[in-house]
């Protein structure tokens, strides 16, 4: 099928069948179970998940699209013209099924992927421990190999999503008496488990999506082991790689857009002769621009170069260190364009919009400190990339 046949059917497709709930519905990923639950939701993943689109470059015999690189490229800009949510998101299909397809046996492949792809399965990581965040290889949960079962006891922290998981990829000491990086493995487990404790813990934006998780003589099959044993902590890398790869990467409606900052400056501070009426927040309208556009570039950059089929390397930290730190800035800007309107938690006062823009300031304090600290980042990139000595 020509490119032009593929638009054409899949614009008429996705015009016919993505419900309008689905669209033009922008969510931080806090709240993406509560979008994704509703029966809209439901009936868009399954409706794009017959099609392979919910994995649309995933290879056919998982249940992907099969896509190539510019048949992929045509249907973000049909989606994104419509402005359609994907048809499921989630840890599933960013970090563990890649994984999967690099490190996993046919079998894993079989088993979790098609599921993954689906939505019947949800994924959650299991990695940072109270004392092993930053130094995550000094992680102690620990797992005991006997009767095909690897039996888990300790704890994980900042389980993004883990009170509505059904299944945890974790890493687990597996040799205590080895060297801190070594002894460690990758290993697959049900969380529907009497061993699985999950408790939530609130943030200051009055959300809960990271949890504790106490396992208590939890099970993972030895079956669900990826890789070798003890071997795990090179798995665990390239997962973190695969996610900092998945940046935004969504294609762009053609033609150009309003400018979201100019638009609620212009509403709370006001314009003259259709300028912002004041010259600092022009000027950090400007910066904060620039920078978003400059991230667009450089993830259509690398997008592209993967087109080789190379795995994602230590780059993608510039992915992690960057979105971080737009997300970051991106909030708080927003919410300073506002004035006071833009620090209100609760009353009639506030408008909904003025209200998430407050609950999003406090939300995204976070963002450069989960899933790998911006300084996490800023080593990696001068040692991995920029090739500088350790002193």
């Amino acid at each position: 099928m020509n490119l032009d046949t593929f638009r054409a059917e899949t614009r008429e497709w996705l015009e016919a069948n993505c419900p309008q709930s689905m669209r033009n519905n922008p969510f931080h990923f806090e709240d993406a179970h509560e979008v994704y639950s509703t029966d809209d939701a439901i009936v868009w993943r399954d409706r794009m998940a017959a099609k392979g689109w919910t994995a649309p470059t995933w290879p056919k015999a998982y249940g992907g699209g099969g896509m190539d690189y510019d048949t992929h490229r045509v249907f973000q800009e049909e989606m994104a013209a419509i402005k359609a949510l994907p048809g499921a998101t989630g840890m599933g299909l960013a970090m563990i099924g890649p994984t999967l397809m690099e490190y996993g046996t046919e079998e894993q492949r079989q088993r979790h992927i098609p599921k993954i792809i689906t939505g019947e399965v949800t994924w959650c990581q299991g990695y940072s421990e109270p004392g092993s965040g930053s130094d995550l290889a000094s992680l102690q949960t620990k797992a005991v190999l006997k009767d095909g079962k690897f039996v888990l006891n300790g704890q994980k922290i900042w389980t993004s999503g883990a009170q509505h998981a059904d299944w945890m990829f974790a890493l687990v000491r597996t040799d205590p008496n080895a060297a801190k990086h070594d002894g460690i493995s990758f290993v697959l487990l049900d969380m529907h488990q009497s061993g699985v404790t999950i408790k939530p813990i609130p943030l200051i934006s009055g959300s809960s999506p990271f949890c504790e998780t106490f396992f208590d003589d939890a099970v993972a099959l030895e079956e669900d082991l990826v890789s070798e044993l003890n071997k795990g902590w090179s798995v665990g890398k390239r997962l973190l790689q695969y996610e900092r790869s998945a940046a935004p990467s969504r294609a762009k409606k053609k033609g150009k857009p309003a400018n979201p900052y100019a638009l609620t400056a212009k509403e709370y501070i006001g314009e003259i002769d259709g300028k912002i009426a004041d010259s600092e927040a022009r000027e950090k309208i400007v910066k904060q621009t620039m920078l978003e556009k400059s991230m667009q570039l450089t993830v259509k950059r690398v997008f592209e170069e993967s087109k080789s089929g190379k795995a994602p390397g230590a780059t993608t930290s510039i992915f992690k260190l960057v979105g971080s730190t737009i997300s970051k800035e991106s909030s708080a800007l927003q919410s300073e364009l506002r004035g006071t309107a833009g620090a209100g938690w609760e009353g009639d006062s506030f408008t909904e919009k003025e209200l998430d823009a407050c609950r999003g300031w406090l939300r995204d304090r976070a963002v450069t400190i989960y899933g790998g600290t911006n300084e996490v980042q800023m080593n990696i990139i001068s040692k991995r990339v920029l090739g500088l000595p350790d002193k």
